[in-house]
């Protein structure tokens, strides 16, 4: 199994919440960038698409947010 497919399973898996380094490089290795950060919340951009912004609490970002990162990366069709 590669990094990255364990990369997915380990987010896309539903835990209670995900490490923000992983979902970082689950973003950046999908040509998403870091663009700015205003306090906790980190936004990522792609031309042409919607801004993804993601809040950390702890290093940790919460299911809803990460699940949310799945779908909009179209993740949830390979589990």
């Amino acid at each position: 199994m590669t990094q990255r497919a364990k990369l997915i399973e380990r987010i896309c898996g539903k835990p209670a919440e995900a490490r923000f380094r992983d979902i970082e490089r689950l973003l950046e290795a999908f040509g998403w960038t870091a663009v700015r950060q205003r306090g906790s919340h980190v936004t990522f951009s792609q031309p042409g698409k919607r801004p993804i912004t993601v809040p950390i609490r702890d290093g940790k970002v919460g299911r809803v947010y990460h699940a949310d990162i799945c779908s909009r990366l179209g993740l949830d069709d390979e589990l």
